[in-house]
């Protein structure tokens, strides 16, 4: 669990944003990504937590407490003004007002896009990823009852809840202690040995930056003609937003990318340094079908002139098996790349399955 990190009260405080004249900060804390920020906020009035993009835009907030009487109606002039919302005196367990907030910390969701905030350790409020303000889907408070368009009852959706707070816990514990990624990596590597055959080259993408990935080459061997290769890392956690698109998220949650070339290993592995940490540092996920547009200049493509990008596919033709990997009890999925022309981006033409191991 991360605790709180100083903030200047009249600045901005690391996500791009500003508070609103008379608020004050409280805490500010990254996700281990850098792509989302918690931030919380107060007045004399109320305080609020924030979930906002490194850009300072808001993807979720909820209201923690109200620090004098709550009215009977909410004030949406406070809204529009941009300062901590007040909840009406039916929707907060303490309808006469509670002392400010005490010591704060906060607990990251695996997957970077939601957060889950503390008073002491006390369980405060959750905000998840699907968290919404513009389409009425505040975060949970612990203060709040029933639903409004600021907060929802934390006690109410503790059953759902309280899993995944206590998996986020386990996983930072276990990410965090010695020997924890050396051992994933391993196991990974022993997968591959097994499922694709002699390991060659390794290299290290990772940067500065979570999540840690590298690249694992393995050369032609017996009757493979190609080079496989495979990321190393990216199933150590589960992908954000999942959950928003798919009904069973812990099938697919968890993947890895794998690309089959005869041409120059080297230059093949710049497109998972483009890839293998955009699902964290976006806030995203990638899966079967889908594709991605090179980011820069046509003729900089790794595969070749006369691609625009590449399309992913769970299992294709013509490429070893590497199924049978799980982690967090959930199983791996390689996703395997292939170079896609702008027409096959744009699905005006079909992908010919030949490609994946070109």
């Amino acid at each position: 669990m991360a605790t709180s990190r100083a903030a200047d009260p009249a600045g901005d405080h690391g996500d791009g944003r500003r508070p609103a004249d008379g608020a004050e900060v409280l805490l500010t804390d990254a996700n281990p990504y850098g792509s989302r920020t918690l931030v919380v906020e107060r007045d004399e009035i109320s305080s609020v937590a924030y979930l906002c993009a490194p850009t300072g835009e808001v993807h979720g907030a909820v209201w923690l407490a109200n620090h004098g009487p709550a009215p009977a109606d909410a004030d949406p002039g406070r809204l529009v003004a941009g300062l901590p919302p007040v909840m009406p005196r039916a929707n907060t367990r303490h309808p006469e007002g509670r002392r400010h907030l005490g010591t704060l910390s906060v607990l990251w969701f695996e997957e970077g896009d939601g957060a889950a905030l503390y008073e002491g350790n006390e369980l405060l409020a959750v905000i998840p990823g699907w968290a919404d303000m513009t389409r009425g889907m505040p975060g949970y408070s612990r203060d709040a009852i029933g639903e409004t368009s600021f907060a929802w009852g934390l006690d109410e959706a503790m059953e759902g809840l309280s899993p995944r707070v206590t998996k986020a816990a386990a996983y930072w514990q276990w990410r965090t202690a010695d020997g924890a990624w050396p051992s994933f990596q391993q196991f990974v590597l022993g997968h591959l040995d097994v499922r694709v055959g002699t390991a060659g080259r390794y290299w290290d993408i990772s940067g500065e930056r979570l999540p840690t990935v590298g690249i694992s080459e393995r050369p032609p061997e017996r009757d493979r003609a190609h080079t496989v290769l495979s990321t190393v890392g990216m199933s150590c956690q589960r992908m954000p937003t999942v959950e928003q698109y798919i009904d069973r998220p812990e099938a697919y949650a968890r993947v890895e990318l794998a690309l089959a070339t005869r041409g120059d290993a080297r230059e093949a592995a710049r497109l998972f340094l483009w890839l293998a940490q955009y699902p964290w540092h976006s806030v995203t996920w990638l899966g079967h079908g889908h594709s991605a547009k090179w980011y820069h200049e046509p003729a900089t493509f790794p595969l070749g002139p006369g691609y625009a990008g590449v399309i992913m596919r769970a299992d294709p033709p013509g490429v070893p098996d590497i199924s049978g990997f799980a982690f967090g009890g959930e199983a791996v999925r390689w996703l395997w790349l292939a170079p896609a022309t702008e027409a096959e981006l744009r699905g005006e033409a079909r992908l010919p399955d030949s490609r994946f191991t070109a």
